[in-house]
């Protein structure tokens, strides 16, 4: 049986982008509750060295819209990486996920063979389908959505493996 890009890909996608969503509007939800400066959780990081919270949600957003759009070979909508709220951050992966929503089987399956360039740090670099999906797009989508799950966990967001695997996010 040949493999479906479409259901090896997308739906993951979405699921996990769903669940980030509602992880997202817990800590949306404590932080008005309690009054907490949201720029506190923004620009929180694990370690010096490590993207913020904010940018594990633009990494993973993009992952996510690039790998769809470029397996699908469609452009991408392009997001500026400027946001500085919970509420833009939500409205982010909102947006990654309409356009997800939005690609077909029909776009996508078959694309495990084609030929893809695809900018790397500034620099085109070549894949084949599955190879993108398997060994860049997933690994990264899944580093920075478990970052950013780290990152809320850390600051006393009451979300568990439910919540990040998007079972109860609909």
């Amino acid at each position: 049986m040949a493999i479906s890009m479409f259901n090896i890909s997308v739906p993951i996608f979405i699921r996990h982008l769903n669940g980030l969503a509602h992880c997202m509007k817990k800590a949306h939800a404590v932080y008005t509750e309690k009054k907490y400066d949201e720029g506190t959780l923004v620009n929180y990081r694990l370690f010096p060295d490590m993207f913020n919270f904010a940018r594990q949600i633009q990494q993973a957003t993009d992952h996510a819209r690039n790998c769809g759009a470029a397996l699908a070979g469609v452009d991408a909508p392009a997001i500026e990486m400027n946001e500085k709220s919970l509420a833009e951050l939500i409205a982010r992966v909102e947006t990654s996920l309409a356009f997800l929503k939005g690609l077909s089987a029909a776009q996508i399956d078959g694309s495990d063979t084609k030929q893809l360039t695809i900018k790397v740090m500034g620099k085109d670099t070549d894949f084949v389908g599955i190879d993108l999906l398997q060994n860049r797009a997933l690994p990264n989508f899944y580093f920075h959505v478990t970052t950013a799950y780290d990152i809320l966990r850390h600051n006393g967001i009451e979300i568990g493996k439910r919540d990040f695997m998007g079972a109860t996010a609909q």
